[in-house]
């Protein structure tokens, strides 16, 4: 069955043919929405909530790109949307004392760069950080950005550009605070 067909079903209310399309899509969006967030549950809700908003604007899919980018870019916007609500929650419970806290380490607890690189990549805003998960870990082209965020690869090179660049000031800065705390 082909884009066209499943979509023709799905909005007939075919629940065969949404599970169709939900089992073909569903990990890639867990993925994409996993690595943006890092959070397993968070990934799940916006996985979740992916798959409400596709089956409810499926008869607005105007088949100008295909069917797994227009929900991709679905995936992008609800969890940007999602960290922006986390964001905004957290700042306003978050002491200024445990900032502090987080922000200071110790010698006994000096990551592995494992950890200091997501650490870094957390560290990115939104729009550079979804450049990184898109096309460095999940192997997305350009292009695909491109279509999934609505933007001209033009773009997205000159944002995974200073991503990596941020990426590189970060760790190297990283690197210096462990190897100054191991001076003192």
């Amino acid at each position: 069955m082909n884009e066209r067909q499943l979509i023709t079903q799905i909005l007939k209310g075919d629940a065969r043919a949404e599970r169709t399309l939900y089992d073909a899509q569903v990990d890639r969006v867990y993925r994409l929405a996993y690595r943006m967030t890092g959070d397993e549950t968070m990934a799940e809700d916006y996985t979740q909530e992916t798959f409400l908003r596709t089956f409810n604007n499926l008869s607005g899919f105007e088949g100008r790109s295909s069917l797994a980018t227009w929900i991709h870019s679905i995936t992008v916007s609800v969890v940007l949307s999602g960290l922006r609500k986390v964001k905004r929650l957290r700042q306003r419970e978050t002491a200024l004392d445990d900032i502090t806290m987080n922000t200071t380490s110790g010698k006994s607890s000096d990551p592995a760069l494992k950890l200091r690189l997501h650490r870094a990549i957390d560290g990115l805003s939104d729009d550079l950080r979804l450049m990184v998960v898109m096309h460095d870990i999940e192997g997305y082209r350009y292009e695909e950005i491109a279509e999934t965020v609505g933007i001209p690869t033009g773009t997205v090179k000159s944002r995974l550009f200073r991503a990596r660049e941020a990426l590189r000031e970060s760790l190297a800065g990283m690197n210096r605070g462990s190897a100054e705390e191991d001076w003192s």
